[in-house]
């Protein structure tokens, strides 16, 4: 069901993904959102940022300027979803070691995760980000060796999936669900109805 499409009258428009990230495909299609993907190719690293949110909110808006260079259509969709702790951010893992040592970090501490998005069309840019705080229980060297095992945390910013394998190392949530994920429904879908489309 095309719900968010009939909802908002988007059938006639053409709304591009920027992203691949799984999570957010499948989130924006189970709420009848109908999209194409073309991931952006960026570099997710800006040399200058203020702090982890004007970080996320800098490589949101780059992703869909970057596609909106190349793809004609009605909106685009991008965002960034970072985990930071104490000034730090932790990226996708890079290997295995990467991803022990921020699995480590994140044992038995709250940490954020921060999800940038923007919406791009001809005469419009949105840009906002949702924080939520998630904190871990004390994990064993046991547990994090098996959660490397499962193959989980290496897509994942921060190492771990909320909605997968690591929920049970999760001791507590302060705010959206979705947005630990890897996008904020609820905050997406209040600025996609004031756009004029």
């Amino acid at each position: 069901m095309k719900f968010l499409n009939e909802l908002l009258h988007l059938n006639e428009k053409k709304i591009v993904l920027a992203s691949q990230s799984p999570r957010r495909v499948e989130l924006l299609r189970n709420i009848g959102l109908s999209f194409e993907i073309h991931p952006a190719g960026i570099d997710e690293n800006p040399k200058h940022y203020h702090d982890e949110i004007d970080y996320a909110r800098q490589n949101a808006s780059n992703k869909a300027r970057w596609i909106s260079d190349r793809v004609n259509a009605d909106l685009i969709i991008s965002a960034d979803t970072i985990v930071a702790m104490d000034g730090e951010i932790f990226e996708k893992p890079a290997s295995r070691e990467e991803a022990a040592a921020t699995l480590k970090r994140l044992s038995n501490n709250t940490h954020q995760v921060i999800s940038a998005f923007c919406l791009l069309t001809n005469q419009t840019e949105i840009i906002d980000h949702a924080a939520t705080e998630v904190t871990f229980n004390q994990l064993s060297g046991h547990e994090i060796e098996a959660y490397l095992n499962s193959g989980e945390p290496f897509d994942k910013a921060g190492a771990y999936g909320i909605q997968g394998l690591a929920s049970v190392f999760i001791k507590e949530i302060k705010g959206c669900y979705y947005n630990v994920m890897g996008f904020p429904l609820a905050q997406f879908y209040q600025h996609l109805k004031k756009l004029e489309l």
